[in-house]
């Protein structure tokens, strides 16, 4: 184990401590249905649960409880990172501003608004809204907040991995899915310093897959994106992202999900489980299912990382 692993485990220790306050403790859930159907001790770390709807909440207060209150930051997302980023500053006297595309949604638009966040609305999709976010912060005016390549937010991540360690004696595999990297890298950072002989399994969409692609080059590459019913895990990384090296420890094998395995999976959450969640944390639980018929015996943990879907997508699916 490096010297880097036990450095985002110390940082998780010391962020648990600054946002206990502003966040859920969540639960680990025994499944209802879909291990016992396959003959395995399979239970969910339930950030659907989380406030905000996803686990983005943890990195974002780890990142402003970091910093005097009153600083100026600057952030893009319409999705789970620009909602929580939006209260964490409310509930920490930060200075915050997002930017938006100009397709984003009235709903997430008005719930991000409603923190009291300064809002600006620059590009047609998400990546523009990211680069004039970061090309505003460049003159030292604003401090940028990225959802994954930050320090504090991967240690916030983290402090699931510190929950699971207090919840359960026994973690034999855990399926995280990967998007930037940071929910990955910061769970697996703890878990590998406190328990190394668990097994940590990436989880990508086949639609979107940067970080599995750059896993595999052993750097940052882009890869092309499709539409996927993981959206909150679509996109591509910055070239000096943080998270790829510690994925490269992390992680011990990558899964890849078809959006039709994802779909499945989604249905089996509602339908055997009871659980209604974002694409991105079913992706997760598809990921498992592949591999399901090796893990008999086993105790594993599913991260659903997210609940915030889109109706006219899930809602569908789940009905089967």
């Amino acid at each position: 184990m490096s010297e880097a692993l036990e450095v985002v485990a110390a940082r998780s220790v010391r962020a648990r401590e600054r946002i206990a306050d502003l966040i859920y403790r969540t639960p680990l859930l025994p499944s209802r249905g879909v291990g016992e159907a396959l003959g395995c001790d399979l239970r969910f770390k339930a950030e659907n649960f989380q406030l905000t709807g996803s686990f983005k909440m943890r990195g974002a207060a780890s990142r402003m409880t970091a910093m005097e209150p009153g600083s100026r930051l600057i952030t893009a997302s319409s999705g789970n990172h620009g909602i929580a980023s939006a209260r964490a500053a409310s509930l920490t006297g930060q200075n915050l501003t997002v930017v938006l595309p100009t397709t984003v949604a009235e709903a997430k638009r008005s719930r991000i608004a409603g923190y009291g966040v300064e809002i600006i609305q620059h590009g047609e999709e998400s990546g523009l809204s990211e680069k004039h976010a970061q090309d505003l912060a460049a003159d030292g005016s604003w401090r940028y907040v990225s959802p994954y390549n930050d320090p504090e937010v991967i240690a916030g991540q983290g402090t699931i991995g510190l929950e699971l360690l207090e919840q359960a004696e026994r973690i034999d595999t855990i399926f995280v899915a990967m998007g930037g990297g940071g929910l990955i890298s910061g769970i697996g950072s703890v878990l590998k310093s406190c328990r190394p002989g668990t097994r940590v399994y990436g989880v990508a969409a086949k639609n979107s897959d940067t970080l599995r692609a750059s896993l595999e080059a052993g750097r940052v590459v882009e890869t092309e994106h499709f539409e996927t019913l993981a959206d909150g895990i679509a996109g591509g990384m910055d070239e000096d992202s943080l998270t790829l090296p510690l994925a490269m420890e992390v992680v011990d094998e990558v899964v890849s999900c078809s959006e039709a395995e994802i779909a499945e999976a989604v249905r089996r959450l509602a339908q055997e489980e009871q659980m209604l969640v974002e694409g991105a944390a079913a992706l997760a639980l598809a990921g498992f299912l592949k591999v399901a018929g090796d893990l008999r015996g086993k105790t594993s943990v599913v991260v659903l990382c997210g609940a915030n879907f889109d109706r006219a997508k899930i809602l569908g699916l789940a009905a089967g």
